[in-house]
C-alpha cells in the first residue's frame, strides 16, 4: 500500500474535468467520483476506472474504518432492481467497478494519492500527467419534458392511504430530454454550484450518472451503521423563502412524513443490528440544499455478528424515503402508479472500501445520460392530507436548481 501527499491546489471538481479531458484524449475509461462529504473527507476520485454491471461487491464483513479509502468499488444499485412490475429504464440494474488507487481530499483540502494494489509509481505517474494538462469541456442540453398524469397518481395514492392500505408513499415523476457533451463536466460544475453533501459519479459504456444528492442513505464504519432520511420540503431559492426553516419544522404534514420515515428505518436496521443497539441520535433536523429545506433524521446501529453488507442491503434496500410505509406494499403501489421505471433515481450510488467502510447515497438530484437521452427524476412523499398541486410544485422546487445547472454550462 501506499499514501502520498500530493502537493496540488485543484479542487476535487476541477481534477474529475482534467481526468475526463485526458481518458478522451488517451481512450481510458472515465473517472469515477464521490464528492461532498464521504469518509470523512471531501471528496474520493477514481482517476479511470471501468465500471461494468454486476452485482453488489462483496467484501469481508466488518471492513473499516480508516483513516485512508486506498480504493475500493465505486457503483450504483438502481431502484429498477427491486420493482416488483420488472421494468427497465435501460441502465443496469448493478453496476460497480474496481478502483486499485484513488486521490483524496481530506477534511482541510489537502490531496492524497492512495493505492492498494499494483505498480503505484506508474499510477502516480499517469494521475500527475492528467492533473498537469488543460481542459475545457462542456454540454448542451434541450428543455426537459415533463410528463402528465402525477397530480392522478397523488389522487389515487391518497384514496389508498385513506382506505387503510398504507400510510404514505413516494410518488415520482420522469423528466427527460437531450443532453449532448460531458457528463463528467455536467457532475463538476454541479459540484461547483450546488455543494451536495452526497455527490457521485460513475459511468461506463452503459451511460453516466450524475448524482448531486443530498441524503445518505447507509453508513458503515467497522460494525457501526447509519442513515439519515430526508422527508419534509419547503421551498429555499429566493429571500422570501427564508422562513420556511422554522415552518418546515412546524408542519404537521412534513414531521408525519418524516417521523413515519425514521421508524421504517430503524425497523430496517433492527433487522440485522444487535438487539437494543439501534438508536435515533437527531430527529427532524432542518438542513438546506440547492433551492429547498429539509428535514432529515438520523438512525444509527451496531451490526449483529456474522452480517455483511449485502444482508445489510436486503434488510435496507431500497431506502424508505423514497419508497413509503409499509415499503413492500408502497413498491407495489409505485409500480402500478409511475407510468415509467425510475432506473437508478431512488436506488444508492457511492463507494465500497476494504479499508474504509460502506457508504451510499440515496439517488436524488439524479442526471441518468444514455447516448443523447438525459433523464432527471422527482417526487415526494404523499400522506393522507397531501394535496396534488403542492406536490406537483415540490417536485417543481426540487428540479428547478438541476434544470437551471443543465441550461447553463460554463463559458
Amino acid at each position: 500500500m501506499r499514501f502520498q501527499r500530493l502537493r496540488t491546489e485543484l479542487s476535487p471538481a476541477r481534477a474529475v474535468v482534467l481526468l475526463s479531458a485526458y481518458a478522451r484524449v488517451h481512450g481510458l475509461p472515465e473517472p469515477a467520483a464521490v464528492c461532498g462529504n464521504w469518509f470523512g473527507s471531501r471528496a474520493v476520485v477514481a482517476p479511470f476506472l471501468t465500471v461494468t454491471p454486476r452485482p453488489f461487491p462483496e467484501l469481508p464483513a466488518g471492513s473499516g474504518p480508516s483513516e485512508q479509502v486506498g480504493g475500493g468499488w465505486f457503483g450504483f444499485l438502481s431502484y429498477d432492481l427491486t420493482d416488483p412490475s420488472g421494468r427497465s429504464a435501460g441502465v443496469p440494474t448493478s453496476a460497480w467497478g474496481w478502483a486499485d488507487h484513488v486521490l483524496r481530499w481530506d477534511a482541510a483540502g489537502v490531496c492524497w494519492f492512495e493505492s492498494i494494489e499494483g505498480d503505484a509509481d506508474a499510477q502516480l505517474s499517469t494521475v500527475e500527467r492528467a492533473l498537469a494538462g488543460s481542459a475545457r469541456l462542456s454540454w448542451s442540453a434541450s428543455v426537459l419534458d415533463r410528463p402528465c398524469g402525477h397530480a392522478l397518481a397523488v389522487k389515487a395514492c391518497v384514496h389508498e392511504i385513506e382506505a387503510g392500505e398504507l400510510f404514505q408513499a413516494n410518488i415520482c415523476s420522469r423528466f427527460t430530454g437531450q443532453f449532448d457533451g460531458s457528463p463528467a463536466a455536467l457532475f463538476a460544475e454541479g459540484v461547483h454550484r450546488l455543494a451536495p453533501q452526497r455527490a457521485a459519479y460513475v459511468a461506463g459504456e452503459w451511460g453516466s450518472v450524475v448524482s448531486l444528492s443530498p441524503e445518505l442513505f447507509l453508513e458503515r464504519h467497522g460494525r457501526r451503521v447509519r442513515s439519515s432520511p430526508i422527508k419534509g420540503t419547503l421551498p429555499r431559492r429566493d429571500p422570501s423563502h427564508d422562513g420556511n426553516a422554522v415552518r418546515l419544522r412546524q408542519s404537521v404534514k412534513d414531521v408525519a412524513e418524516n417521523v413515519m420515515i425514521t421508524d421504517l428505518v430503524r425497523n430496517d436496521l433492527g433487522r440485522v443490528c444487535e438487539v437494543g443497539s439501534v438508536v435515533v441520535p437527531d430527529l427532524l433536523a432542518v438542513h438546506p440544499a440547492p433551492g429547498v429545506w429539509h428535514l432529515a433524521s438520523t438512525v444509527e446501529g451496531m451490526l449483529a455478528a456474522g452480517v455483511d453488507d449485502a444482508a445489510l442491503l436486503d434488510a435496507t434496500f431500497p431506502p424508505g424515503s423514497v419508497t413509503g410505509a409499509p415499503k413492500i406494499r408502497a413498491l407495489d403501489l409505485i409500480a402500478e402508479l409511475e407510468p415509467a421505471a425510475r432506473g437508478v433515481y431512488t436506488g444508492a450510488v457511492g463507494l465500497v472500501s476494504p479499508l474504509a467502510g460502506l457508504e451510499l447515497n440515496v439517488a436524488i438530484r439524479t442526471f441518468e445520460i444514455t447516448g443523447s437521452h438525459i433523464a432527471l427524476g422527482v417526487g415526494g412523499g404523499i400522506t393522507a392530507d397531501s394535496d396534488s398541486a403542492a406536490e406537483w410544485q415540490e417536485c417543481l422546487d426540487k428540479a428547478a436548481p438541476l434544470e437551471e445547472l443543465l441550461s447553463s454550462p460554463p463559458d
